[in-house]
Formats: structure tokens, C-alpha cells, sequence
């Protein structure tokens, strides 16, 4: 199957792609969720985006604060969103259960190691007294980054050849060996094991893509 069609299967900018589909489908969950809550929230999304939630569709108003945490400092562009720039494993800047929810979606995965996933799940839990943490599952035949076959079991120095020698997914060819080797290596897919010893406590969803498993969900704090 081409990279074309991958990438139009996975096209953010495609109200029809698959991926965007099954995104919708992830925030009709999470807003039913947030349906049962009582005004006013604040949420906390971690790693996010503005854009994210205006292709979701997504308005806050005067009874729902949303608070975006990223490395880099983004531009405003949707009213009553606050920009924070800071690092998901590291939230020193907010006090025990300061969100009502946190929200994190596809991120957990880009922290490069599993000591830092641990890291960043136990501040999920800390700072926030729900919390709806979506991520790739691990088993998935393509990987969703990449949108290579099986590219996440390939041992690091073939992942960072192929991004050497080919554009692969989202990401342009990278010719430096150890500039391809750190972007490979930034990216850690997690087991349903994996993200069951993350988060006990929660409930664990599946996403599926033509009957495979193509994502996790884990969210607690809903009886």
C-alpha cells in the first residue's frame, strides 16, 4: 500500500480520513464524559494543540477552562484557552488535583522512554482528579507516525536507515544517521501491559481500525 494512501487514510486536514473518523468518535466519548460533570470544569490538556480542538469542533465557554501544556510556545487563537509551556512529565507549576479533568491525547507515546511515560503518568494522576489519556497501541500493524509496516519492532539502527533514505509518513528524510536515530528513538509505542502498569486504576478502552486494535484509552474518575 503506497505512503499516498496512508496518508490519505490518516489526513488530519480530511474531514473523511479514517483517522479523523475515529477522532471524532474519541471526543463524542470524551464529551459524553464530560457530560456527566457538573459547571463550571477545567481541563487540562497535556501536550496539545488549539488546532486540535478547533477540528474537534470544540468551543469552551464561561463554564469550561481549558489549559493547553506544551514544550513550545503556540500561538492564540481560540478564545478562553490558556497557553502553558512546560514539559508533561514535569508539572511543578500546578498544585495536587488542580484540573477537574486532563486530557491527553496521542502524546504519552513521543516521551522517548518508558521511565519518562511512568514520569508523566504519575503527574496526569497527580495534578488532575479525572483524567482521559488516549495513545497508539504498540501492536498495531502500521505505525501511525511513520506509517510503515511494523516499523516499531524494527530494531533502532534499521528505523533510523529507512529515515535516512525515505520520507516516511509525517516525516521528511532525514540524511544525518544520528539526527534519524534521535527522532526514531523519541517515539515509544505502549502495550495494553504496558498501559494497564500506567494506570491501574482506570478503565481501558480499545480504539479499532478494520478489527485491529489501533489505540488505547484509559479514563478514570467516572463511576
Amino acid at each position: 500500500m503506497s505512503r499516498v494512501l496512508f496518508r490519505h487514510i490518516a489526513d488530519m486536514s480530511n474531514p473523511h480520513s479514517l483517522l479523523n473518523r475515529v477522532r471524532r468518535r474519541r471526543i463524542a466519548f470524551f464529551l459524553a464524559l464530560l457530560e456527566q460533570l457538573p459547571r463550571p470544569l477545567r481541563i487540562l490538556d497535556v501536550g496539545g494543540t488549539q488546532y486540535f480542538w478547533h477540528t474537534m469542533r470544540f468551543s469552551p465557554d464561561d463554564q469550561l477552562e481549558i489549559t493547553v501544556l506544551n514544550t513550545a510556545p503556540l500561538p492564540m487563537q481560540m478564545p478562553r484557552i490558556q497557553i502553558v509551556v512546560g514539559n508533561g512529565c514535569q508539572m511543578g507549576m500546578f498544585p495536587d488535583k488542580t484540573f477537574d479533568v486532563v486530557f491527553c491525547n496521542s502524546v504519552i507515546e513521543h516521551v522517548a522512554s518508558y521511565k519518562n511515560q511512568q514520569a508523566m503518568s504519575e503527574e496526569i494522576k497527580r495534578v488532575g482528579k479525572r483524567y482521559f489519556v488516549q495513545t497508539p497501541n504498540r501492536s498495531f500493524p502500521i505505525e501511525p507516525h511513520f506509517l510503515f509496516p511494523f516499523f516499531q519492532f524494527l530494531p533502532i539502527w534499521a528505523r533510523a536507515w529507512l529515515l535516512q533514505h525515505f520520507s516516511l509518513g509525517w516525516y521528511q528524510r532525514i540524511p544525518n544517521y544520528e539526527e534519524a536515530r534521535q527522532e526514531a528513538s523519541a517515539i515509544r509505542l505502549l502495550s495494553k501491559r504496558e498501559m494497564i502498569s500506567l494506570f491501574p486504576e482506570a478503565n481501558l478502552q480499545q480504539e479499532k481500525i478494520l478489527g485491529y486494535t489501533s489505540s488505547w484509552i484509559a479514563y478514570f474518575g467516572w463511576e
